[in-house]
């Protein structure tokens, strides 16, 4: 079942070309900065704009025009702008808009170039609306449960959509320590074997070649997490992988590289822990720290959700009753 959807019309007067342009930003970004932050669409005809969602978001959507368009009279707008009206005036009411609604029975479904993508079950849905409703969303659990799969999923559907301008990928190398240096080839080729589970989810929804020809243009683009240091990522969607293998040092530095018009994912298991004894895991860390802060998500997975061999399930469960017991 659809949730009810409006269209709100804003006519923006006076009609000059110049503050339209201001408005809509290069390439409509301004405009698809606020349809992925409110899950509407807008279409627009000179100084005519529609926009269609959820009733409180389309009217918010309709607001947030008009007040960016007052604006353009006196600055030059930029995504860091549009980003904060949204933040300080209305994404409350939004959320809680969406919230209320019959959300729970709509069906969602990732559609990317060489496939349709349909989550299994109610937290596997639950994680691909926490990632597009929340600047930041955590999956944590175990191994097999799609956490990965899914964000790839999401970024894919967010660059083709152009809601993003790239893709990000970040793994903790724990097993060369992160002292990537000693070992041969360019970067690529020293963090490659860490991030293919990564490729292969790339690989199956894009294609080899274009994977290829995207990591070439800089569109897709593969770093370890000690490369991600001073850094600012923009317009970007950010996915770390394997975040149980940070320390709370490296995932704080991680969490503030997030730029304006960026979304970032973090996916982890807690219980496959490779870090020296005793040092914290920074996604442990995090879960703590971060449990109430608004923008961010957290689904947490249970062997009932893996999707891979039917023994794969028994096994972590296994696992965890014996870590249990012990």
């Amino acid at each position: 079942m659809n949730a009810v959807q409006i269209s709100r019309d804003v006519v923006l007067e006076p009609a000059d070309n110049s503050r339209l342009a201001n408005l809509c930003g290069q390439f409509d970004e301004h405009l698809r900065q606020i349809e992925r932050r409110l899950n509407v669409e807008i279409a627009s005809r000179g100084n005519r704009f529609r926009v269609t969602g959820r009733p409180g978001a389309a009217e918010v959507g309709g607001d947030v025009l008009s007040r960016l368009f007052e604006m353009t009279g006196e600055e030059r707008l930029d995504p860091e702008r549009v980003h904060m009206l949204l933040q300080e005036s209305f994404m409350d009411d939004v959320n809680d808009d969406i919230s209320d609604t019959d959300e729970a029975q709509e069906e969602v479904t990732i559609q990317t170039r060489r496939k349709l993508i349909r989550p299994r079950g109610a937290n596997q849905t639950a994680y691909i609306r926490n990632i597009r409703n929340h600047d930041l969303a955590f999956g944590i659990g175990p191994a097999g449960t799609g956490k990965t799969y899914l964000a790839v999923a999401a970024a894919v559907d967010a660059l083709e959509s152009e809601e993003i301008r790239r893709i990000v990928l970040v793994r903790p190398a724990v097993e060369a320590g992160e002292r990537l240096g000693f070992l041969p080839g360019d970067l690529s080729q020293k963090v490659d074997p860490y991030l293919r589970p990564m490729y292969d989810a790339l690989y199956d929804m894009i294609g080899a070649e274009r994977v290829t020809r995207l990591i070439e243009r800089n569109v897709i683009e593969i770093a370890p997490l000690a490369f991600m240091r001073g850094r600012s990522l923009n317009e970007s969607f950010v996915i770390l992988d394997e975040a149980q293998n940070t320390s709370a040092e490296q995932m704080k530095m991680f969490l503030t590289r997030i730029g304006f018009g960026s979304r970032a994912v973090v996916t982890g298991d807690v219980t496959q822990i490779d870090l020296p004894n005793g040092q914290m895991s920074g996604l442990k860390n995090a879960t703590e720290v971060l449990q109430d802060v608004e923008g961010v998500s957290f689904t947490y997975f249970t062997p009932k959700d893996v999707v891979r061999h039917q023994l794969v399930q028994r096994i972590v469960r296994a696992y965890e009753e014996n870590d249990g017991s012990g």
